[in-house]
């Protein structure tokens, strides 16, 4: 730690024993109040919490983010088609899963981990998974319960009673509709069809939206803003996904991998659905006054509808995209299309099941959690306790270690009984307080008494995983390097994982930042975060 260590004084001063000489006799009261006064702290010396560094997420983004994972239903005419992208003219006649659970796609889902389920209600051929109101081109023209069923209502119901949620995709692109080209009449159609979801199928979270259009369809303007604005007066709790938020944005690809720098922080102003240069997405801005943070979405099969042909990616192949999205500050959204007997196929549910357990052998335990931790500094809390190093061992973004104020060295040091043995890295901020930490490392003491770096990286974000050749070390040094404000940890552990090899996927190691640069010098003083 630099300098020397501050005693408990107030605003620098040393406590002093010297009585006080009054030249007047002073009343009994005013000797009370007097004592009162030296004896009680002044609050000051017991600090609430440090200033949060906009922007922040609001309530509902993050309950999303808190959710880690969501899986996605791909489900309609293409899956008794075989096809990805539906012409808009099969017939209804198709759609007929025979043997349709809902309540088994809510319980693969939940088993496995996964808090949300969303479902294709339209996709680009226009049929509808529910009677609606305004086209016949739907469930109800169908033979499936001789034209009586209702997909989304039945997932609606099981996401309910399992304590699950609900979301919903409505593809703005309709190969079906004659009025799709006619900028007016299809919004309002799209809106209409929207309220229909919205207000007969309970709570909704979130609203997954895309600009997909096939090269050579007709051109014409979605009235994103009115849709933003209709969606969240139905449901103000629910996200909206796209590809410029406004609540949740997406990654830029669908492998499933988010950059190695990755921040929530994003300029809305700079996005365009359709049309948003993709590093951007992938890595965010520093400098951003949106908070915006990325969901990964990938399918688990090759396509995103079910194809007798086709087979899941295996469980390590899940696990590591759960390092490149999760693990560097994403919601992974895995695709899971059920058949077209209107089930998740055993195959999938198997991968699913094995990738379940993978994930709880390697991260359910925390290795350090019997480490003594020390900080370079400590900011004064109500307790001894409020922002202790100590916090980093509690799975919680409400309880963390926050450093004393203005200082240029912040590290968190790990002293092991016993030395332990491992291979990845996981640390969190608590992202209430907004995403602060752009540059950190790991080392190791070796038998030398030589200090090692094991790992590097950017962001962290609400989690960060890393992965690297396994280790033995009795002490630890988690070291903070640059930072948007003071840094924040929320949890800090660290996992062994003996199925992953070493660098699996990782592209690159050199720190990236899309239309800014990295904060130089690192920001510590309070008129300099104001500045940002």
């Amino acid at each position: 730690m630099n300098g020397k260590k501050k005693e408990n004084t107030v605003y620098g001063r040393r406590p002093t024993s010297k009585l006080l000489k009054f030249k007047q006799p002073i009343s009994r009261y005013a000797s009370l109040a007097l004592i009162f006064v030296l004896l009680v702290p002044i609050c000051s010396s017991k600090r609430p919490p440090p200033l949060p560094i906009l922007p922040i997420p609001s309530a509902r983004q993050l309950s999303w983010q808190l959710s880690e994972m969501s899986m996605f239903f791909h489900f309609g005419p293409n899956t008794f088609n075989d096809t990805e992208w539906g012409t808009g003219d099969a017939d209804p006649a198709i759609f007929f899963p025979a043997d349709l659970d809902a309540q088994q796609w809510v319980r693969v889902a939940k088993e496995n981990g996964f808090s949300r389920v969303i479902l294709t209600a339209k996709h680009h051929d226009g049929f509808c998974l529910w009677p609606s109101q305004y086209t016949d081109y739907s469930v109800r023209s169908s033979p499936w319960k001789l034209g009586n069923g209702d997909v989304v209502r039945e997932l609606a119901e099981a996401a309910e009673n399992a304590g699950v949620e609900l979301g919903i995709y409505l593809s703005p692109w309709d190969r079906h509709d004659p009025c799709y080209g006619e900028t007016i009449d299809y919004n309002e159609y799209y809106l209409g069809q929207m309220t229909e979801l919205l207000t007969r199928y309970g709570v909704v979270k979130e609203v997954f939206l895309d600009g997909a259009r096939g090269k050579g369809e007709k051109e014409m303007d979605y009235l994103f803003d009115t849709w933003f604005g209709v969606i969240h007066q139905h449901q103000p709790q629910l996200v909206i996904f796209s590809d410029a938020g406004p609540d949740v944005r997406w990654i830029g690809d669908e492998t499933g991998f988010a950059a190695n720098t990755c921040w929530s922080t994003f300029n809305r102003s700079s996005a365009k659905i359709g049309d948003t240069d993709r590093k951007f997405l992938q890595r965010g801005d520093p400098l951003g006054q949106d908070w915006v943070p990325p969901e990964c979405d990938v399918s688990i099969r090759p396509g995103w509808f079910w194809h007798p042909s086709e087979v899941p990616k295996s469980a390590e192949t899940l696990l590591d995209i759960y390092y490149n999205s999760v693990g560097r500050n994403c919601l992974l959204l895995l695709n899971v299309p059920p058949n077209s007997s209107g089930l998740i196929s055993d195959e999938d549910i198997e991968v699913l099941e094995k990738f379940s357990k993978l994930r709880t052998s390697i991260f359910s335990y925390n290795l350090a959690n019997n480490a003594i931790v020390n900080a370079s500094s400590t900011r004064r809390g109500i307790s001894k306790s409020q922002y202790a190093s100590q916090n980093v061992l509690e799975e919680s973004i409400y309880s963390y270690w926050a450093p004393e104020k203005n200082k240029t060295v912040w590290k968190l040091n790990l002293e092991f009984e016993d030395p332990v043995t491992f291979n990845v890295l996981q640390v969190r901020e608590p992202i209430q307080m907004g995403q602060r930490i752009a540059k950190f490392h790991l080392e190791t003491l070796d038998q030398k008494g030589h200090w090692e770096e094991v790992t590097n990286g950017t962001t962290v974000g609400y989690k960060r995983l890393l992965r690297f050749p396994t280790v033995v070390s009795h002490q630890l040094r988690f070291v903070i390097d640059e930072s948007r404000a003071d840094p924040l940890i929320s949890y800090l552990a660290i996992h062994m994982d003996p199925i992953s090899p070493f660098n699996v996927s990782v592209r690159s190691s050199k720190p990236d930042f899309n239309r800014s640069q990295i904060l130089q010098p690192v920001l510590r003083k309070h008129s300099q975060i104001v500045s940002i």
